[in-house]
């Protein structure tokens, strides 16, 4: 497990939005290899969304041979709904890059049977071949996707009721209004987050194993997910606190602010800042790249 600590918000989503592209163009995706990526919605992505837009504007990453796999969708929401999350994504990140739209699955909130979409979307995962990288936030109470408080750690994509404490955090994007809110949502689940890659022994060297787990990259930005924090990395799995269960997926990046570390222990932030020129290494190809070399 890693926690890679920048000064702020900004310098937090343009090292993550550094390490997606790294790994995109790294894993060299075409037309017979696609690079699979799991997305977030909220606010905390949107400063990594706007990185990577500007280093496809740029010319130097493209999404022709990538899919992405999203966490969540409302239940009932029209899909054109400003505030569905499938108008977050095209809005914020899909439009402005060469994403293939049939390449861009979102989990459908008014389908006529809701845990047969779930299914569906469990299986188009597979054959994909698993996601290389799923990127996620977390709230305040340490939920990942729509896994709230006392979600089952091993849970797939299915239907979730959302709590009291969601709709009401949700209110001020329906105008206040509880009536609007949506009660229920499909997510992906802790399980579908830290599930495993496999692919074929040809693809490996003699005497290595056939077997390559995804990598899970954390976004933690602001105070008020500095406890969320704490719970995710200095206290054992709980699942209370969903986003502890990454502490047991071997290739676990969280990424956070100086703000979302104000509950961690001293030691623990000197000890992982102190790691700085390691986790540097891993966003600094880019540089390169820039520079034409």
């Amino acid at each position: 497990m890693r926690l890679v600590i920048l000064d702020n918000y900004d310098l937090a989503s343009e090292w993550a939005a550094k390490y997606i592209c790294n790994r995109i163009i790294q894993f060299k995706p075409g037309q017979d290899r696609y690079f699979t990526l799991g997305l977030p919605t909220g606010s905390t992505p949107l400063g990594c969304y706007k990185k990577l837009i500007e280093y496809h504007k740029n010319g130097h990453l493209s999404f022709k041979y990538v899919k992405t796999f999203n966490m969540d969708e409302y239940v009932g929401l029209p899909r054109n709904h400003p505030e569905s999350y499938h108008s977050y994504m095209w809005n914020n990140f899909f439009k402005h890059i060469d994403i293939d739209p049939n390449n861009a699955h979102i989990l459908d909130g008014n389908a006529a049977d809701l845990q047969a979409e779930c299914d569906a979307f469990e299986k188009k995962i597979k054959e994909a071949g698993g996601i290389d990288l799923f990127v996620g936030g977390i709230g305040p109470d340490g939920h990942i996707a729509f896994n709230e408080p006392g979600s089952s750690l091993v849970s797939r994509t299915r239907l979730k009721t959302l709590a009291m404490d969601t709709i009401l955090a949700n209110a001020k994007y329906f105008d206040g209004d509880l009536s609007k809110v949506p009660t229920m949502a499909l997510t992906v689940g802790v399980g579908t987050v830290m599930d495993a890659r496999e692919l074929p022994a040809a693809f490996f060297p003699l005497n290595s194993t056939p077997f390559i787990t995804l990598m899970v990259m954390i976004l933690i930005t602001g105070a008020h997910k500095a406890f969320a924090l704490y719970k995710a990395i200095e206290e054992g799995v709980n699942h209370m606190w969903t986003v502890s269960a990454f502490q047991q997926h071997p290739r676990t990046i969280f990424v956070c602010d100086e703000d979302a570390t104000l509950e961690l222990r001293v030691k623990t932030v000197k000890y992982f800042k102190g790691l700085m020129h390691v986790h540097n290494k891993l966003v600094d190809p880019l540089f390169s790249m820039k520079d034409g070399n």
